[in-house]
């Protein structure tokens, strides 16, 4: 991508973001995720009413009255973007390939999060580890981090987001935000998703296609694994071929969402059609519900 077009494409990615991220997203974002725990604010004198169990006694002797502790909200985060950057996301029947598109939701969450004063950070992995930019803030931070998305080549082709995931969970010691982006389209990452789910607050964000979904009426096609670069014919005239097509990917879709169910991880579905901001703001809007109970 020559540099005048990637700059094209990232002042448009930021107008964009920050528009949604100030106008759609950043309350539901601040009550969607808890900080890491009460810290110690000040002391102030007791007043009727106040809870005893807060009282200060070291103070309240010293002053000859009773002073209790304040507490506020240890608020800062860190968000994780962790990117699928294999060749199937590369894929496109649309305006956009799933790489742009992970591109633009990394772009509105990380804008959200630099509004809520948070850092942020990246991995992008194929079947390897490919870059780790660790957690910062600033707007020139988040820039980088567009870019390299948009820009960068990976090595490797195919997926692995179990190798990801545990490169992830030896580098983030502290608890963290981890948007999980990809298409999914892997298997056995079941034990990483499991401790990453229990040591981090992890969101798969699954983009997919339609066209990769579909199962053609008829006629024979020549499709291509993107990951492996293998060609094979497919006859869809035989109805027995349409339906054992349809009911592989079923039951993929099945086995992923069981996964995501057995180990609590929460999912925001974005089909290349449709606009993102809206699930993004219901996936919000719907921890926010959560954790105000």
């Amino acid at each position: 991508m020559i540099a005048e077009e990637l700059l094209k494409k990232v002042k448009r990615i930021e107008i964009i973001s920050r528009k949604t991220s100030k106008e759609i997203l950043a309350g539901e974002y601040h009550s969607a995720f808890k900080g890491r725990g009460m810290e110690f604010a000040e002391v102030r004198e007791y007043d009727t009413g106040d809870d005893i169990r807060f009282i200060d006694w070291n103070v309240s002797s010293r002053m000859g009255r009773m002073y209790v502790k304040q507490f506020v909200e240890e608020r800062e985060l860190t968000v994780i973007l962790a990117i699928d950057l294999s060749a199937s996301l590369g894929f496109f029947s649309g305006v956009k390939s799933k790489k742009e598109i992970a591109a633009e939701i990394s772009a509105i969450v990380a804008f959200t999060a630099m509004l809520n004063n948070d850092k942020v950070g990246l991995l992008l992995f194929t079947d390897q580890v490919e870059r780790f930019i660790p957690p910062k803030k600033g707007k020139s931070h988040l820039l980088r981090i567009i870019r390299e998305i948009l820009q960068f080549e990976p090595q490797g082709k195919k997926t692995s987001i179990h190798n990801g995931l545990v490169y992830l969970n030896k580098v983030i010691k502290k608890r963290a935000i981890v948007f999980l982006i990809s298409d999914f389209i892997d298997s056995e990452f079941d034990m990483p998703l499991k401790i990453s789910s229990r040591k981090h607050d992890l969101i798969a964000v699954n983009i997919s296609d339609s066209r990769e979904l579909d199962v053609p009426d008829s006629g024979m096609f020549l499709l291509q694994d993107s990951e492996t670069g293998e060609d094979f014919f497919v006859d869809f005239s035989a109805a027995e071929t349409r339906k054992g097509f349809a009911e592989i990917l079923k039951q993929k879709r099945r086995t992923l969402d069981d996964i995501f169910k057995r180990y609590g991880v929460d999912v925001v579905a974005i089909d290349h059609e449709s606009e993102y901001d809206r699930p993004l703001f219901d996936f919000f809007l719907k921890r926010k519900k959560k954790y105000a109970r």
